[in-house]
């Protein structure tokens, strides 16, 4: 990130003494000095800019220094951090002339997740994206973003309209995972999003992912099976939040930090196993310190690769994705495949013994942590 002082001295205004997270509080006291000679100087008229210049470059290279060497759990946190830019940010940021579809023609009109036309750089769209609100009214209006199943019917609509019009879909994901009330069990909501993943694997139009804060179990996954799929930096993507993992495995939420670490949630990690394509840089300090530039790199990944997937056809769309789709989670490994003469495929009589997978190895990274 730029280390320019007037960028800085920018980006500390911006922040105010709620936008602290618990790993942050030697930016918070870096930030208290930074006031107190800033009311020292309007009161005295004492010349304290040099003092508040070199205080503002010690809170640009603290900030450095903390989110160099994120942990997974604060990760979690900053995904999770109030402001942080929200699909309806991006979408008033970064696209133009949206036109919003409303309902699945089933039930409902599920306001977790927002559906419509609109225009990205050069290219027509469907933006589908998950819609945590903005104030408590909000939020409580659209389950903090946790979609019913209409919400998954209403986006595969949505897509198959974008499918017929040879429209590519764009999906920007952040959601806790599906609404788990009685109500969205009874209308179906585990086929919901199963006939979502077949039906996003098959679909003869360029798919554009991005989980943009958190990507939380069936829920993500119900909107995340793309051409291109993306994280930003501090978002996370896993199979089960923290919370639920440690309130299983441990019966207490307070070993949400182990959980965290044993889940391989973030982005490098993701990255790593194969099942992202891409981590899009945030600004120094989180997507919430400055969206606009957040926001400007998300567009710029969108549009290339809106760009790169129109050169392909319908066809060789699917069957890449459905290729990538089937290598998810499991590869084979061959123990003897270095010793001379031996081949590096694995027979069928040892396949039971050699396959390993990616979720299973999760699942004894968990293991091990609780024994």
């Amino acid at each position: 990130m730029s280390g320019d002082p007037k960028t800085n001295s920018r980006r500390t205004a911006k922040v105010g003494l709620g936008d602290f997270l618990e790993f942050e509080k030697p930016l918070l006291r870096i930030h208290h000095d930074i006031e107190e000679m800033q009311r020292e100087h309007l009161d005295t008229g004492h010349d304290l800019s040099a003092d508040i210049e070199q205080q503002r470059q010690r809170f640009a290279s603290t900030m450095k220094r903390l989110y160099g060497n994120l942990s997974p759990w604060e990760t979690v946190l900053v995904a999770r951090h109030p402001k942080r830019p929200l699909s309806t940010d991006y979408l008033r940021m970064i696209f133009r002339d949206f036109c919003e579809l409303h309902g699945d023609r089933s039930f409902g009109d599920d306001k977790a997740i927002i559906t419509g036309f609109a225009r990205i750089g050069h290219h027509k769209v469907m933006f589908i994206g998950h819609n945590k609100g903005k104030d408590i009214k909000e939020r409580i209006a659209c389950n903090f973003g946790c979609a019913h199943p209409e919400g998954y019917r209403k986006a595969l609509r949505k897509m198959k309209i974008a499918e017929k019009y040879g429209i590519p879909v764009v999906c920007l994901i952040d959601t806790q995972g599906a609404y788990p009330g009685i109500g969205a069990e009874e209308r179906g909501i585990a086929q919901a999003i199963a006939v979502n993943l077949m039906e996003m694997s098959r679909l003869k139009t360029p798919i554009v992912c991005v989980v943009i804060g958190e990507g939380g179990s069936g829920g993500a996954l119900g909107l995340a099976v793309g051409d291109r799929v993306a994280m930003f930096q501090h978002s996370f993507y896993s199979v089960i939040s923290p919370e639920g993992c440690a309130a299983i495995l441990w019966k207490t939420a307070d070993q949400r930090k182990h959980a965290a670490e044993a889940l391989k949630l973030t982005a490098p990690e993701l990255k790593r196993l194969g099942i992202v394509d891409k981590i899009i840089v945030e600004p120094l300090g989180g997507a919430h310190r400055d969206p606009e530039e957040a926001g400007a790199k998300l567009e710029s990944y969108i549009v290339r690769s809106l760009n790169e997937l129109k050169r392909s056809s319908s066809d060789t769309l699917v069957a890449r994705r459905q290729k990538a789709v089937r290598a998810l989670g499991s590869f084979f490994e061959d123990p003897d495949a270095q010793a001379p003469g031996k081949s590096s495929k694995p027979t069928t009589a040892r396949r039971a013994t050699t396959r390993s997978s990616r979720l299973n190895g999760q699942t004894v990274a968990l293991a091990n942590t609780t024994a």
